[in-house]
């Protein structure tokens, strides 16, 4: 029990110091001494602030990587926990603390139990939150050198009852991008509007459009698919002007890859036709693309089995979560799978100001992990 209180102490140690997407140098630092203090065969430094940990077995092998996240959100936390976080609007909120904490619990458990052949790997990802980290951890020649048979992610899900495992196979979360969009037009005297051309108008008919199109449930589309305004700006605190230009930016969602590009270009068609229509000029682009996470058939599987070995509940997933993950980058190229674990009926919503990651999951969620890594290198 010892073991698992080091690791309990060493996730409200992270909570107390959360540090954003590509800052987590201190976090970095606490998880390496950490392991090393369990004798992997090798620590690697991976993307900015990355850290993966091999144990290498003595014959050859699979490689199996379980991967958890390392950075923290920026919203205030609210809570009275003395572990709350020390850092002013930044908090771990998401439960990448309680994540560190399982895959350093795995390690725990590895190195009490070290690989007969093959190799298992600890890869703490920075970025998950705003930066697509995980694309830059694929994109490196460190994890190009790993070259894993499998790899392996989980992620707490508040609203759902403690040990449970929420499975799907192919989608597992939705495919998403920031579509920002910018409308030029003509900016006057705020006394002679008509001798401008304000975008407002334009800019509404164009999110009533997108929005019809993409949450009206078309035929267009193979699942679903969801759009959501995020922002406009439009003018300045200027009584005398009339607006000439407007941004505005809106998430695209969808079950399956092939949805999001077909609502993506369809959005761009609104765009052009309302734009033109009115004489705006106009352009657009995207960010924080979030391609599906597709779930390996097999590597599901092997989840489902540790699972029932572990006497958890399995619950089969009827559709994709609607949020994105950067997992998916993973997964594009490796065979893997992400799983749900339960966190609590009971417990706020990720995100919220007053979530806080709970410490006895810990343990069945990395026995979890560890039954895999059981079957296949033990």
């Amino acid at each position: 029990m010892s073991d698992l209180q080091d690791v309990i102490n060493l996730r409200r140690t992270l909570h107390r110091y959360p540090e954003l997407s590509n800052l987590e140098f201190e976090t970095s630092k606490r998880i390496s001494a950490f392991v090393n203090s369990l004798h992997p065969d090798e620590e690697i430094s991976i993307s900015k602030t990355g850290k993966a940990f091999v144990f290498e077995g003595e014959q050859p092998g699979e490689t199996l990587i379980f991967r958890c996240e390392l950075d923290a959100l920026p919203i205030q936390e609210k809570s009275n926990c003395a572990y709350r976080s020390s850092i002013k609007g930044v908090a771990h909120l998401c439960g990448h603390d309680g994540h560190m904490a399982i895959i350093a619990r795995l390690g725990q458990l590895i190195s009490q139990n070290r690989p007969k052949k093959g190799k298992a790997v600890l890869l703490f990802q920075p970025a998950e939150e705003n930066y697509l980290g995980a694309k830059d951890v694929v994109e490196s020649k460190e994890f190009h050198a790993l070259s894993p048979d499998y790899i392996f992610a989980l992620h707490n899900i508040p609203g759902v009852k403690k040990e449970t495992v929420l499975l799907k196979k192919g989608s597992f979360t939705a495919a998403s991008c920031g579509f920002t969009v910018k409308l030029d037009g003509r900016t006057s005297h705020a006394a002679e509007p008509q001798n401008g051309l304000n975008p407002y108008h334009t800019a509404t008919d164009i999110i009533d459009q997108i929005l019809e199109l993409a949450n009206g449930n078309h035929s267009d589309f193979s699942d679903h698919t969801i759009a959501t305004l995020i922002y406009i700006r439009l003018g300045e605190v200027a009584f005398g002007v009339s607006p000439g230009s407007l941004e505005m930016g809106i998430t695209l969602r969808a079950y399956e890859n092939d949805d999001l590009d077909r609502l993506c270009s369809k959005s761009e068609a609104i765009v052009a036709e309302l734009a033109k229509a009115n004489g705006l000029d106009f352009e657009w682009s995207y960010s924080e693309i979030y391609p599906a996470t597709l779930n390996d058939e097999d590597c599901v599987n092997m989840i489902s089995d540790s699972a029932e070995a572990n006497k958890l509940t399995v619950q089969q997933m009827n559709h994709p979560n609607n949020w994105s993950e950067d997992f998916a980058y993973f997964t594009a190229t490796n065979k893997g799978a992400q799983f749900g674990f339960g966190a609590g009926e009971e417990l706020p919503p990720l995100h919220n100001p007053a979530y806080d990651f709970p410490d006895d999951i810990i343990d069945p969620a990395a026995r979890t992990f560890f039954s895999i890594y059981s079957n296949k290198l033990l």
